[in-house]
């Protein structure tokens, strides 16, 4: 009979590539990783693995096994789910990634009404960046999450995961206000995209860090307007990407949700034709877990009413 913890650790070999990047995510030793997989591969009755240097290689039945795998891991969630929902009341810890930005703007007042409707849950935040969240959720560390993803940024599918939309948002191109010109909140849509780019292509930018999506974001919405941003600092916090383009140092690119309390007026904004979808993710099968949908109905609840729909097949 195969073991599914030895399933789990052969699955998260697939999406990392290394028994040392497993044993890391799975906060276990890379050899009790390699011995656990030894005896899958004994279970199995056939070789799983394949070395080449310092990686593996599954073999074609290991990755015929992975996809056997994602489908008991998804049944199982499922009936965890069934048991949750046969028990009274709601409680325990629920593990909750976000982002900063929703972290600040939605959390808190979807936590407050969470918190009314059933007492005894213990939510739990912890702040991620989109791009970590697939394997801390895959790694339990995570039970449901908020993600987010770009025009020029799609997200990838994620084996194990399922994402169910929240709301979209606009994006912002802040600059630097000229002296002369009067203070005003966030302009509309009415200018060509590459246009409004390609005038400050000469300016300094200012970028989230590399290996975020919204610094991603960034590069490629000023690639596809055909220039790549001189990049001075790379900030992931925008009130203080804001303050730094207030300061005169640079340009950036904001989402709604990052601009915050009254206009600046040294900060002119003006409307992009992007939009910054965010996501509700989770295990695949655990949507109808009564603590993750629970929370899902707390945030949809949170959501500002000036945030748009996400389109149509996001």
């Amino acid at each position: 009979m195969l073991d599914v913890r030895r399933l789990r650790l052969l699955r998260e070999l697939a999406r990392r590539g290394t028994i040392a990047a497993v044993a890391e995510a799975l906060a276990y030793s890379p050899s009790a990783v390699s011995q656990q997989l030894a005896v899958l591969e004994r279970e199995a009755g056939l070789p799983l693995l394949e070395r080449t240097g310092r990686r593996v290689r599954l073999t074609p039945a290991a990755q015929n096994l992975v996809g056997h795998a994602e489908a008991v891991l998804e049944r199982l969630e499922q009936a965890d789910a069934d048991l949750a929902e046969a028990r009274s009341g709601l409680a325990g810890v629920l593990r909750i990634g976000a982002f900063p930005t929703a972290t600040r703007a939605l959390v808190p007042a979807a936590l407050v009404d969470l918190a009314r409707r059933h007492p005894a849950l213990e939510p739990m935040v912890h702040e991620t960046d989109p791009a970590a969240v697939a394997h801390a959720l895959r790694a339990g560390d995570l039970d449901v999450a908020l993600v987010h993803e770009y025009d020029f940024v799609p997200a990838a599918p994620e084996p194990g995961l399922a994402t169910r939309p929240l709301y979209g948002e606009a994006m912002y191109l802040a600059a630097p206000r000229p002296e002369a010109a009067p203070a005003a909140g966030p302009g509309t849509a009415g200018h060509d995209q590459g246009e409004v780019l390609r005038g400050h292509r000469d300016a300094p930018w200012i970028t989230a860090t590399p290996g975020t999506l919204c610094h991603a974001m960034t590069l490629r919405a000023c690639q596809a307007a055909g220039f790549t941003p001189r990049v001075r600092h790379r900030v992931d916090e925008f009130a203080t990407v804001l303050a730094l383009v207030a300061a005169g140092q640079g340009v950036a690119v904001v989402p709604q949700l990052g601009v915050t309390g009254p206009p600046d007026p040294a900060v002119a904004l003006t409307r992009l034709h992007m939009e910054r979808r965010t996501k509700i993710a989770f295990r695949s099968g655990a949507g109808a877990h009564p603590a993750v949908a629970a929370f899902a109905a707390s945030l949809r609840a949170a959501v500002p009413q000036d945030l748009a729909e996400p389109r149509a097949g996001t």
